[in-house]
């Protein structure tokens, strides 16, 4: 690994935690905005749900071909390429002023997200030597991922409310040209590996991971119990098993099937996806909760978010201390557990629960949990990576993630759509919110029992 200074390796860290918090702040800003920006722009009730689908869309098809440009062409070049990308159509959705226009943005902005999330984990691999530094560093990357989520429920709503809809997306070309020069400046351009791109799996792996994200947000909207749903789930399904046969014929793979060959690496893709659907549904569930149950402002239901926010990052960050002191299972074991146990109690909500006592205070547990679990799971994804796979494990890592978020929600709302009464009551909704967080909390178990059989075996 290339000798760099303290500072340049500050920089860079900085430089990868912001990109990183920025591209999953762009997921759940606009959540809390959806009323503010459907009332701007005349979306039906339909096509408002794909101003956050068709991101997750593009950003999850795109993210095996985005790790494998990295690696043949450099992650500071790409690194480059997708934030330009991503600045660009932030700009287009902020001037949006028909909502047919947001959401082809959104879809180019998922593009560039897909380019700029496996750069920054692989800039952090080639950066930080892999033992105590690279843990850190691995932390404060985490801790981007949980807390910006959360923020951004609280930052959407004080935008909406205060300024606009808009601002959010106005953010992000300051901090993307920031970004860099400091890129230009402190990150040099990292070793490429010469071969050619894998276009029969770049195909394969962008249409079946496409077709399941899509199926996920089809579900969400109408149920599975229809061809719409089902059917493209079942394309999906089938264009990815081609695409593992494909790649294990290929002289170079865009994903080399080793990576998920070794236990401690593909248990914590399976963890990460099952995490990852119980907590966006959190999120998703609860805001929706909070303001058609309890009347809440988008701005206060925002605020609200604060006690698993501030838990959140106090966890991410103390995390290497913990794993220092217990070990990197027991911590994943704990955080898991209190995350788990954290959905059950929200699962308890009803039509008059108060907001201080039944909501604020598991709010806590769920983000203890969320802060104190993806570090280790990440780490655990790119464990004893070869230098050649560096950004296919990135790419990897950032897959688990996005479809953990699209299916795991999809299934959720499919549950509580199928065991709870329909409308909009305060009844209805206060029934499909306490299903589905139950429904998390299995799912949060379920990834306790994959970790205990492919993670925590080799910590051991």
């Amino acid at each position: 690994m290339t000798q760099i200074s303290s500072t340049h390796r500050k920089a860079v860290l900085a430089l990868i935690v912001l990109s990183y918090a920025m591209i999953v702040l762009d997921i759940s800003i606009v959540l809390t905005a959806l009323p503010r920006l459907q009332s701007d722009l005349g979306f039906t009730d339909a096509g408002l749900s794909w101003v956050s689908s068709i991101y997750t869309l593009f950003f999850g098809g795109f993210l095996l071909l985005g790790g494998k440009l990295g690696d043949l062409f450099g992650r500071r070049r790409m690194y480059m390429t997708g934030l330009g990308i991503f600045a660009v159509a932030s700009l287009a959705i902020g001037l949006a002023q028909s909502a047919g226009f947001i959401v082809a943005a959104r879809a180019v902005q998922g593009l560039g997200a897909a380019i700029l999330a496996p750069s920054t984990l692989a800039l952090l691999q080639v950066t930080f030597d892999a033992g105590e530094e690279r843990n850190k560093a691995v932390a404060w990357y985490s801790a981007a991922a949980g807390v910006s989520a959360s923020f951004g429920m609280v930052l959407g709503g004080l935008l909406a409310d205060l300024v606009s809809w808009r601002a959010g997306f106005f953010l992000n070309i300051p901090v993307s040209l920031g970004l860099m020069i400091v890129a230009l400046r402190f990150v040099q351009e990292t070793e490429t590996f010469k071969g050619k791109v894998d276009f029969g799996g770049a195909v394969l792996s962008t249409l079946g991971l496409g077709g399941l994200v899509f199926a996920s947000v089809h579900a969400a909207e109408t149920g599975w119990g229809n061809w719409g749903s089902i059917g493209v789930l079942g394309a999906g399904a089938t264009l990815l098993a081609a695409f593992l046969l494909v790649e294990a014929r290929v002289r170079e793979p865009l994903l080399p099937l080793r990576l998920l060959a070794h236990a401690e690496r593909s248990g914590a893709y399976g963890a990460r996806v099952l995490f990852l659907g119980a907590n966006v549904a959190f999120y998703f569930f609860v805001a929706q909760y909070m303001q058609e149950v309890l009347g809440l402002s988008a701005a206060m239901t925002g605020l609200a978010f604060l006690p698993a926010t501030f838990v959140n990052f106090l966890a991410a960050m103390n995390v290497t201390r913990m794993i220092a002191r217990i070990g990197r299972g027991p911590v994943l074991v704990l955080s898991l557990v209190t995350c788990g146990c954290g959905l059950a109690w929200l699962s308890l909500l009803g039509t008059d629960s108060n907001l201080w006592t039944q909501i604020m205070l598991p709010m806590i547990f769920v983000g203890f949990g969320q802060g104190a679990a993806m570090a280790p799971l990440t780490s655990a994804g790119i464990a004893e990576v070869e230098p050649r796979d560096v950004g296919a494990a990135s790419g990897t890592v950032n897959v688990a993630h996005q479809m953990g978020s699209s299916l795991g929600l999809a299934l959720l709302v499919a549950l509580a759509t199928l065991t709870s009464a329909s409308g909009t009551s305060a009844a209805a909704v206060a029934e499909r919110t306490s299903h589905a967080l139950l429904g998390g909390a299995v799912l949060v178990l379920l990834a306790l029992v994959i970790s205990k059989l492919f993670i925590l075996r080799r910590l051991n």
